[in-house]
């Protein structure tokens, strides 16, 4: 086709977007900075740099990652298959070679007859379809055009709390209610006697923390309600019993008296399964946030959705302003992938690129759109980014099988469930891959 899309961004899901446009004959213009600008945390020339790990998670099918990477290949990802091709032991994940992987994708990009690379920095939106696939690290003038679009749908900081099944807490030890009983008992509440605080507590501060890169500004010098937990915590061993552990409001039914202090949890999605731990936003490790978080009294077993995080990362509050097709609400012209659209991590946003890329390519060519089913990984990513529901407090969110619609009936055995949700994931993709081609065809 005559008409050209600008991609802007060669990371993992400007490729991806950019790949998926070309492969339906689509002309793309992707603009990249490097070699002429590096962000902070770049380094190399290649495209689709990886900046952190060089894993790309669990590569079972039977995992929330390994399920995301097969609906990609499904979907015609081009990251997955040079993932593969540049694979190194890493027991059941899948690793990369770093630089290998990114001369792979590189190699794909610049090779294709459709795509043109143009390098430099972008300071101004090019005319018209665009796909923004800038990153967590976007600055400068292209984001203040982006803030511009947004309004105030533009966050710089990820400070979110972990975030647990509910299904994995302990009933026995947990109770609904909200405090001084103003409105429905939405929150669930871990109540704990003083002993248990203590514990608490003294695990809580002797934790290890994620050491911040140099180009990160301390979260909580920005954000004072943002402080993570255990920083209030060093302020004092009551600090947190008036702050988010605060037990006024509330009596546990079981005693009849107000706790020592108090946990609570908020729900996360519209289904109920997934809840978050109001007011922990954390900078500790994965693993102490295990260790630690599962001392409070309900949580024993919790199964981790997603860890707390407190870093440096540009992102809109999509769900006010995106579709499920990652395009603009009020502008369907421009699209957003990656990071930038509250998807985490390395596969969520190659996904993303994949879905921005096709949904473009489809409307462009006058082919009725691709609708993911809720089902799938891909489509419960897209369903969470796009929801107004998740509007008032959203944060990034990484692939997970507690983002999936219950199954319907109990499985206890975890592998056997998370098989179950994989077995019907890949079903309903092929059924509308299946649908699709017979449409396109028609």
């Amino acid at each position: 086709m005559s008409t050209a899309v600008s991609v802007i961004g060669a990371g993992l899901a400007g490729c991806e977007a950019a790949w998926q446009l070309a492969q339906n004959g689509i002309n793309v213009r992707l603009y990249e900075m490097k070699p002429e600008k590096y962000t902070p945390a770049h380094k190399y020339t290649g495209f689709a740099e990886l900046v952190c790990s060089n894993s790309l998670k669990a590569a079972r099918l039977e995992s929330a990652a390994g399920l995301l990477k097969y609906e990609m290949e499904m979907l015609g990802s081009l990251t997955v298959p040079c993932a593969k091709e540049n694979s190194v032991e890493a027991g059941g994940a899948l690793a990369v070679d770093r630089e290998r992987f990114s001369d792979a994708v590189t190699s794909k990009i610049t090779e294709h007859p459709l795509i043109e690379v143009i390098h430099g920095e972008v300071t101004e939106l090019p005319e018209g379809v665009v796909i923004i696939a800038t990153g967590p690290l976007t600055q400068g003038k292209l984001a203040e055009k982006i803030k511009e679009l947004c309004g105030e749908g533009l966050s710089f900081y990820d400070a979110a709390a972990p975030i647990v099944t509910y299904e994995s807490l302990d009933k026995d030890k947990v109770f609904y209610a909200s405090r001084y009983g103003r409105g429905d008992a939405d929150y669930i509440n871990c109540p704990m006697n003083k002993e248990e605080y203590l514990a608490f507590y003294e695990a809580l501060i002797s934790a290890e923390k994620v050491q911040l890169h140099d180009f990160e500004t301390h979260p909580f010098s920005v954000y004072e309600g943002c402080m993570p937990i255990e920083e209030l915590a060093s302020r004092g061993v009551d600090t947190m019993r008036f702050g988010p552990m605060k037990p006024v409001g509330i009596d546990d039914p079981k005693t009849g008296r107000r706790p020592y202090a108090l946990v609570q949890l908020r729900r996360e999605n519209r289904e109920g399964t997934l809840f978050n731990l109001v007011g922990f936003q954390t900078n500790l490790k994965f693993g102490e946030q295990k260790r630690v978080f599962s001392m409070i009294p309900g949580l024993e077993n919790a199964e981790f959705m997603r860890f707390g995080v407190m870093h440096r990362n540009t992102f809109i509050n999509s769900p006010d302003l995106l579709a499920s097709d990652f395009s603009m609400r009020s502008r369907p012209d421009i699209f957003f992938a990656g990071q930038m659209t509250g998807v985490e991590g390395y596969m969520e946003s190659a996904a993303s690129g994949i879905i921005a890329g096709k949904a473009c390519a489809r409307r462009l060519r006058g082919l009725v759109p691709m609708c993911l089913p809720k089902e799938t990984m891909t489509g419960a990513l897209s369903a969470y980014i796009s929801d107004p529901y998740n509007s008032g407090s959203f944060q990034p969110m990484g692939a997970n099988m507690g983002i999936l619609p219950d199954i319907g009936r109990r499985i206890r055995d975890k592998k056997e469930r998370y098989g179950a949700y994989s077995a019907r994931a890949v079903e309903a993709l092929a059924k509308e891959l299946e649908r699709l081609d017979h449409e396109d065809n028609c």
